[in-house]
């Protein structure tokens, strides 16, 4: 292509009145047909009521409730009864809904899910109290199981990582489930201070529940000094790769991993904000050095596209450890990338 004055009038002509939401490039314009008014104006990200990603809010009864024609429900879980050190991950729904300017387009996946998917922010889940963990894993196990039966998928946001159990279980009653789990930890300890009902052990809970399939799980980015209390892991069935471990291999080499293991049945995707390091994200419970960087996070879930999603959360985000909020800002990019993967779930984008 030559540029000369010829070429300037062209693209003068084509582009020095058009307004945002004229597109010209086919493929980018059927994106911004759905985002874009023909006037050209678009929802600016600092305005109006917060929701996850900017998606609708539908306030959903706690009894009796009705759903509509969603594909997805986004639901925050603001408990952190379970945690084993630092607490406050009860306030990371509220922190990822205040972040602005997430998607809407993901231009890896070529997709706008908020658009391309029948979802909505259906708020947080209804807690009888908020001093009982038994009782909160209660209330989240009900709240998933009656997405479930409307046949929607549920994706969460705590929350510690307890949470994971009570919604395996809600996923997994009439089949247990492959999981991909991207953490530092394997979270399959057992019992500490007379409960095993802790964010260090969902995934043993969950397997020994018969929701889970431990022949069909994943453990990415795992490392730090708590690998002896990971047994269960191994003499189950799990596949662990180390965060040490994955330079080497390759993320592409991981994803190939991932989906070898988990085939073509239903899958959960549980994303610990943990798993990155603390240099990303510094506002966790038990941060641990050696993590991830946000560009392998990205690229490596990404990569899992086509697999059959029917579930997942973000989880240990605790925001006040974080004056920045990149913390909250990487779990809302994660979210968005998780939400985007369920446009091509065969359980999910085809409702």
């Amino acid at each position: 292509m030559v540029w000369d004055k010829t070429r300037l009038e062209q693209l003068r002509a084509e582009f020095a009145d058009a307004n945002g939401g004229e597109i010209f490039d086919e493929k980018f314009r059927k994106v911004a047909e759905k985002i874009i008014s023909k006037s050209g104006t678009r929802l600016a990200p600092y305005a109006g009521v917060p929701t996850f990603l900017s998606a609708p809010y539908m306030q959903v009864a706690a009894e009796d409730p009705d759903f509509g024609n969603l594909q997805v429900a986004i639901t925050g879980i603001p408990m952190d009864l379970g945690v084993t050190n630092r607490p406050g991950s009860r306030f990371g729904p509220r922190a990822l809904r205040a972040i602005e300017r997430i998607g809407p387009y993901n231009h890896v996946l070529a997709t706008a899910p908020v658009f391309d998917l029948r979802v909505a922010d259906i708020g947080d889940i209804p807690f009888q109290s908020r001093y009982r963990l038994e009782l909160s894993h209660d209330d989240i196990e009900k709240r998933i199981g009656q997405i479930i039966d409307a046949g929607v998928a549920p994706l969460s946001v705590g929350g510690d990582h307890s949470i994971s159990h009570p919604i395996l279980k809600a996923i997994g009653r009439q089949q247990p489930v492959g999981l991909i789990h991207i953490d530092a930890h394997c979270d399959t300890s057992g019992a500490f201070d007379q409960t095993k009902f802790h964010h260090g052990g969902p995934f043993r809970n969950a397997v020994l529940d018969g929701v889970l399939d431990p022949t069909r799980t994943i453990q990415i980015g795992i490392r730090g000094s708590a690998e002896y209390l990971w047994e269960f892991s191994y003499a189950s069935g799990m596949t662990v790769i180390h965060a040490e471990d994955i330079s080497g291999m390759g993320i592409a080499a991981v994803v190939a991993k991932a989906k070898s293991i988990v085939g073509d049945g239903p899958t959960y995707l549980s994303f610990d904000v943990d798993s990155l390091d603390p240099s990303f994200a510094p506002g966790t419970g038990t941060p641990e050095v050696g993590g991830l960087t946000t560009r392998e996070v990205l690229e490596l879930i990404r990569g899992l596209k086509g697999v059959n999603l029917v579930g997942g959360d973000v989880v240990e985000v605790a925001p006040q450890y974080d004056a920045t909020t990149n913390t909250a800002h990487a779990a809302a990019q994660v979210l968005f990338e998780i939400l985007s993967l369920m446009v091509f779930s065969p359980s999910i984008g085809k409702r």
